[in-house]
């Protein structure tokens, strides 16, 4: 009940009956979150400098599409994220870049579509927990260390 959210604020809740942003890890050291977050954010900040707009326009459309179920809008934005994957430089972990791009989309359809908020986090977490959840776990883990 005391897991760091990416806004820095405690969660506690549940979404849809499923266990947020909290099902990435169990309670851990808020230090060792910070320092991840921190990467995160720094990486994240070069991927924003090169994501082109139209991504972002096209990723808003399906999100406004009320018809699309969660599982469509997560799968769309997997296949975006995959997508903006191939221009990575190889010097960095797939994983992690993946994971920061996600983020980054999310953050910029947020900024485009302020309405668009808890659609797309939602489907953000379901497209972290379902890819990524174990290369955050030893994420979490490495960094401990």
């Amino acid at each position: 009940d005391d897991e760091l959210q990416t806004d820095g604020n405690r969660s506690g809740h549940f979404l849809n009956g499923e266990l947020g942003e909290q099902a990435f890890f169990h309670p851990t050291n808020e230090e060792v979150i910070r320092i991840i977050a921190a990467q995160l954010a720094e990486i994240g900040d070069q991927f924003d400098k090169e994501i082109q707009g139209r991504v972002v326009t096209d990723l808003v459309q399906h999100f406004v599409n009320e018809s699309l179920s969660r599982e469509e809008i997560t799968l769309h934005l997997s296949r975006v994220v995959n997508e903006l994957a191939t221009s990575i430089p190889s010097d960095m972990a797939q994983e992690k870049a993946m994971l920061v791009l996600a983020m980054v989309l999310t953050k910029k359809i947020v900024n485009t579509v302020p309405s668009l908020l808890r659609r797309i986090c939602d489907a953000t977490v379901n497209y972290m927990n379902q890819q990524f959840h174990e290369y955050i776990v030893e994420m979490v883990s490495a960094a401990k260390q």
